[in-house]
């Protein structure tokens, strides 16, 4: 049976025009040689399988080269190629210096640079992964690297620069080398299986490029793969089965669905994806690549950042045109968030389902949000009070019967605010959608249709104001509630007109606690004192939180204990001691 060669053995380049995506080191390095300025020492930095030692063999066969060609190419035919190319040069030097990295091995090298070359000009070594020298080693070598004898070159390669010492790096000639873009890695791929008789369908060879994530090397290992599966024919459908990697069908599939607000839709093809053997954070991962490559689609100046088959592209094109840039980019945000948060999950696949199911309400979320409000700047509506700020308008009533609304759309949103707005997303549809009940309102008036609601406002005494609101307050201790009606039972209460009533507090924090409570708080005071014009409004009184009596840690402790005596046994259960 004849010995099989893998690809990056086989196909190793032997002239520096077959080098693969470095034509900037290429260019740099036949320059050198052609007018003869060729440094004593370079170092090659650069990702794994990108050409490193390659190049470096290149570089020490063709200036070693006694016929070299019209292009400064090596010739391949006189005796130092020759022997270069059997591995019988004993000009040439290559030293493994993972394997290799003591003082003594250093040394060992440096008396052998004292001998010339035999039958060439130079004698070159090559170390490769010199970062995996020890210090001492380094210092062994730091002399004979700064004044070898004019004969003798080094060659350097590491895939880790930032491990090499400051001393060796300002005594060499450093080229970075670049990952292999995977337009230059499918190229490649194409000679080869020209080369090879084997029939491949060009997407199938950028889903290998991709795959190997900018590393020739990889790609070469991950062909040889594929064909040992595929035989000469090679298909997208095979690479992507042996590759485990997700059809970009399913992605275009899922953002059609998701765009259409197809929920359960949505949660049956991510149920086919796990029931495929696919991760779900593999899926989110690759989703949000997807996203983002239609993305790139909206303007032409980023299709070049799109490396995927040509005819590919033009899915991502047609899809990209159905989406708006204002979609695509809060969904980028909410799968970031959701990949970032997915360990942190119990409940993983939930927690994916979820982020599913926010992203087909997204489209609806963002037209009524990126909707301009009409409300005029002189009747904008105070959501804190249920009142505008014009005297003459007031629509409590409205906006009371809007925030159910608004509220059943904040869980749409995916993040606080609308990427890219300067007002957050839910402002804008509370007034979008408090506009709306008044203009309804409007036009019921002008056809002379009765109002949805009609009640008589009653008078009533500040007298029995109070007594409905400590109803209200008693309310909500025995509703759960009794961290609010605490501090309520505290706060005074002054009226400012017969039908509008001020609520002193005491911080910030309890104003806003109240925002979120003005909402139960309001209809309930409305309908016991059968007042729809009744106004509560709230303010801080800095005076109170200035001159008011602090409560020390221990008698707060003491109230918390008398409200809650399991958190008393708690305390005692830990061996705490409460001085009271």
């Amino acid at each position: 049976m004849e010995n099989f060669v893998v690809s990056a053995r086989k196909y190793r380049p032997d002239r520096f025009d077959t080098v693969v995506g470095q034509e900037h080191v290429v260019q740099t390095l036949k320059n050198a040689i052609k007018n003869r300025h060729l440094a004593h020492a370079f170092l090659f930095c650069g990702p794994r399988g990108v050409g490193k030692t390659t190049s470096a063999r290149l570089l020490a066969k063709t200036i070693n080269c006694t016929n070299l060609s019209a292009d400064f190419e090596a010739c391949n035919t006189c005796d130092s190629c020759r022997a270069f190319n059997s591995n019988a040069s004993f000009n040439i030097y290559e030293l493994d210096a993972a394997s290799n990295n003591s003082v003594d091995d250093i040394r060992g090298l440096v008396d052998q640079v004292r001998y010339a070359p035999q039958g060439a000009q130079y004698k070159i070594y090559i170390i490769d992964e010199v970062h995996m020298l020890s210090a001492s080693a380094f210092n062994a070598f730091l002399k004979t690297l700064e004044e070898p004898p004019p004969y003798a070159k080094f060659i350097l390669a590491t895939t880790e620069k930032h491990k090499i010492l400051p001393t060796i790096l300002s005594r060499c000639q450093v080229f970075d080398f670049h990952r292999i873009k995977i337009d230059d890695a499918v190229k490649q791929l194409k000679k080869i299986c020209e080369s090879e008789n084997i029939q491949v369908e060009e997407e199938a060879l950028h889903v290998i490029g991709k795959k190997a994530d900018g590393a020739m090397r990889d790609a070469l290992s991950i062909f040889d793969r594929i064909v040992s599966f595929s035989g000469n024919k090679i298909t997208y459908a095979d690479v992507i089965s042996n590759l485990n990697i997700l059809d970009y069908d399913y992605y275009f599939r899922a953002t059609n669905l998701l765009l259409s607000g197809n929920i359960a839709g949505s949660l049956l093809l991510f149920d086919e994806i796990l029931n495929n053997g696919f991760e779900a954070q593999h899926f989110l991962q690759g989703f949000s690549e997807h996203i983002r490559n239609l993305m790139v689609c909206k303007h032409p100046d980023t299709l070049k950042l799109l490396e995927v088959a040509p005819n590919v592209a033009s899915k991502f094109g047609q899809q990209s045109g159905t989406c708006s840039s204002s979609w695509l980019l809060n969904a980028l945000n909410l799968l970031n968030q959701t990949d970032f948060n997915y360990k942190l999950s119990k409940n993983q696949r939930l927690h994916v389902e979820l982020a599913l199911m926010k992203l087909c309400n997204l489209q609806r979320v963002i037209q009524i949000s990126t909707q301009q409000p009409m409300v005029d700047e002189k009747k904008k509506i105070n959501l804190s009070t249920g009142t505008s700020t014009n005297s003459e308008n007031t629509i409590s009533k409205e906006t009371i019967s809007v925030q159910p609304k608004v509220t059943a759309l904040v869980a749409d949103l995916p993040s606080n605010e609308s990427i890219g707005s300067p007002k957050s997303a839910i402002e804008k549809m509370k007034e979008q959608i408090a506009l709306q009940k008044q203009q309804e309102q409007t036009a019921k008036l002008e056809n002379n249709e009765e109002p949805e609601e009609k009640i008589e406002n009653k008078d009533f005494t500040q007298e029995t104001f109070l007594t409905i609101w400590n109803s209200y307050i008693n309310n909500l201790e025995n509703g759960g509630k009794s961290r609010i009606s605490v501090f309520l039972k505290e706060s005074p209460v002054k009226f400012l007109d017969p039908l509008k009533v001020e609520i002193e507090l005491k911080s910030q924090l309890e104003h806003e606690t109240m925002d979120e409570e003005w909402m139960e708080m309001l209809p309930f005071l409305r309908k016991q004192l059968q007042n729809t014009l009744l106004e509560v409004v709230f303010s801080v009184n800095k005076e109170r939180v200035q001159t008011g009596t602090r409560v020390s840690k221990t008698d707060q402790l003491k109230q918390m204990v008398d409200k809650n005596p399991l958190l008393g046994d708690f305390v005692q259960g830990l061996g705490l001691e409460i001085d009271y």
